[in-house]
């Protein structure tokens, strides 16, 4: 008499069936597949999920060993609606079924096991095991490749190199297919259900992402992509954060201090390969480390717990995790506003966090976080941020609080709280955010080398301005959306328009946000000391005829006094009882010397 078996839908989806067959551990035998599956299977399909088409697959296999006298298939069982698809009542009605029949329950699934058992029911249960070969998409790889992508009617390509240093090759001259993507999409499904150090960790309609040993591999199908498309992606090196060329300061900022550490960097910089190192750093040093993953691809000792989001919501793994109370967590990747307020959350409870961020540069980590925290605590949340770029540490920052006045604000009645981000190794500062009105400010106070892109962009607003409102003005850059455009006092107003609606033009004009400032309140650049001469009923400030016919800006300190033409003799004159005359008298009366910028 044949034996007769009852698989679930998690053998099906995971190719064990065919598995056992091909093995010879099931043979001569009858396989009832319940009617359940098939519509479970169907609805899955339908939604374009992976999972739905591996089990369609393994079932076509099924039906060829039928073909080929190996086995018995027979369907019986209620076909459920959509609405039941997975429920309790489904997985009742499949040990329902075993139990008619007289069948032996084959199952990967612990719980139906458990459950299976407890009600008297005959189970195979298939306990996960490692795959022994190499899966076909692995072929694609060699010790120095990153990623492999692969798209229907397209030749395959590797991205092969180190980060910062790679180079796009092509695999195959032969496009590849639908049905060979289909077969490696199959292959990998089943294996990340099948192996303990493989998961499924998002499953949409069109889109699965797998997470299969170090691999991360995206799976898009249509109407979600205009074509089935497989991306896999893994870390081709494994570091010691000794691997890095860090100073002995930032070792023992790392090893004692630091507690809210932002790694920031553009995508495939090295940022999650530097994250890994500095996890194993804390967990080498006596310390507890935990991350929290979407998906779980941190290639990390055992010691280190990776979690992913519990129920689908990262708030519930901190909730868990607060309870557990880990010396370090590490946060991979910080994208959303909820991540950012989870990272807060867990930091003002005591948590050493390490987040990671996409950003182009440094700066940007940390404007990521203004209107998410008050700005005073944001030192409190991040004390450093280490941007990593081509694989190395590129810049590394420590953020403080302060109380002073702002750049570009000479008047002692500016002085206001603020943070500074300083270069961590020489404590200069580089950027001081502070609130200014209603905005908060983020405002560069050491001089960069702009772009090409940047110094065209500052051409494009000035003469934007200029043909708007016939003012001249400075652009200062301070990134490639935001500038600040310096103007005399009477031509602010124009400049701005009523309600603000000229500036709001020019901004959608040039594509840039621009924040109009008084000339009075900048400091000089480019400027020269210069003397004033006594002669008669004048001040005479003497440049040289080379200069004459061009303009001046005189300053006293940080502040604009007056601008003037200069004479064909190459000099300003100023009437000692004027106005200007008595304003340069009190200035040399207190001893401050002025300086002048010439245009």
């Amino acid at each position: 008499m044949k034996k007769v078996y009852v698989p679930d839908i998690s053998t099906i989806v995971n190719g064990r069936i065919t598995q056992l067959i091909e093995e010879k551990e099931l043979k001569d035998c009858k396989i009832i597949l319940p009617k359940a599956i098939l519509a479970e299977l169907e609805h899955r399909a339908g939604l374009g999920k992976d999972s739905g088409f591996s089990g369609l697959a393994e079932l076509k296999q099924l039906k060829k060993f039928v073909d080929q006298g190996i086995i018995e298939l027979a369907f019986l069982g209620e076909r459920v609606i959509p609405e039941q698809v997975g429920d309790d009542e489904f997985r009742k009605s499949i040990r329902d079924l075993a139990r008619e029949e007289d069948a032996t329950l084959i199952t990967s699934n612990v719980v139906m096991a458990e459950i299976a058992e407890i009600e008297g029911l005959k189970v195979m249960h298939l306990e996960p095991l490692h795959v022994e070969y190499k899966p076909k998409l692995f072929d694609y790889f060699t010790p120095d490749t990153m990623s492999v992508h692969l798209k229907e009617r397209t030749r395959p390509m590797a991205k092969r190199g180190r980060p910062g240093n790679f180079r796009i090759e092509i695999l195959d001259e032969k496009p590849v297919d639908r049905s060979e993507l289909q077969n490696i999409s199959r292959e990998i499904t089943e294996l990340a259900q099948r192996d303990p150090d493989g998961f499924i960790e998002i499953e949409r309609e069109g889109a699965s992402m797998v997470q299969f040993r170090e691999y991360r591999i995206a799976i898009a199908r249509p109407p979600f992509s205009d074509g089935m498309e497989i991306t896999a992606v893994r870390p081709i090196v494994n570091v010691d954060l000794n691997d890095y060329e860090l100073s002995d300061r930032l070792k023992s900022r790392l090893a004692q201090r630091a507690e809210g550490v932002l790694i920031a960097g553009p995508p495939g910089a090295g940022k999650s390969t530097f994250a890994q190192a500095l996890a194993e750093f804390y967990q080498k040093g006596e310390k507890i480390v935990k991350t929290m993953e979407s998906p779980r691809d941190l290639q990390v000792s055992d010691e280190v717990t990776q979690y992913t989001a519990l129920e689908g919501e990262m708030e519930k793994t901190s909730e868990l995790l607060l309870l557990v109370r880990p010396d370090y967590t590490i946060y991979d990747e910080l994208r959303k506003t909820e991540d950012f307020e989870i990272f807060v959350d867990m930091r003002f409870a005591g948590v050493g966090m390490v987040g990671v961020v996409h950003s182009t540069r440094a700066i940007d980590a940390v404007q990521r976080l203004i209107g998410r925290v008050e700005l005073g605590m944001i030192p409190m949340v991040v004390d450093t941020v280490i941007f990593i770029k081509d694989g190395q540490i590129n810049e590394v920052f420590a953020l403080r609080p302060t109380v002073g006045i702002p750049r570009g604000m000479g008047s002692p009645d500016m002085a206001r709280p603020m943070v500074e981000i300083c270069d961590f190794e020489t404590d200069e500062p580089h950027y001081q955010i502070y609130s200014f009105g209603e905005q908060v400010v983020v405002m560069p106070v050491r001089k960069r080398e702009l772009t090409s892109r940047e110094r065209k962009k500052a051409k494009a607003v000035a003469k934007e301005v200029k043909r708007r409102t016939g003012a001249n003005v400075d652009v200062e850059v301070l990134s490639e959306g935001d500038v600040i455009v310096w103007a005399n006092s009477k031509d602010v107003p124009r400049i701005i328009g009523r309600g603000g609606k000229t500036v709001e033009s020019i901004q959608r004009e040039v594509g840039m946000r621009i924040d109009v400032r008084k000339r009075e309140n900048k400091a000089p650049e480019n400027v020269s000391e210069v003397d004033v001469q006594n002669e008669g009923k004048h001040l005479v400030i003497e440049f040289g005829k080379e200069y004459g016919g061009r303009k001046a800006e005189i300053y006293a300190g940080d502040s604009l006094l007056f601008e003037a033409p200069i004479g064909k003799n190459g000099d300003i004159r100023v009437k000692k009882d004027s106005k200007i005359g008595n304003q340069i008298a009190r200035v040399s009366d207190y001893g401050v010397s002025l300086q002048a910028k010439i245009f």
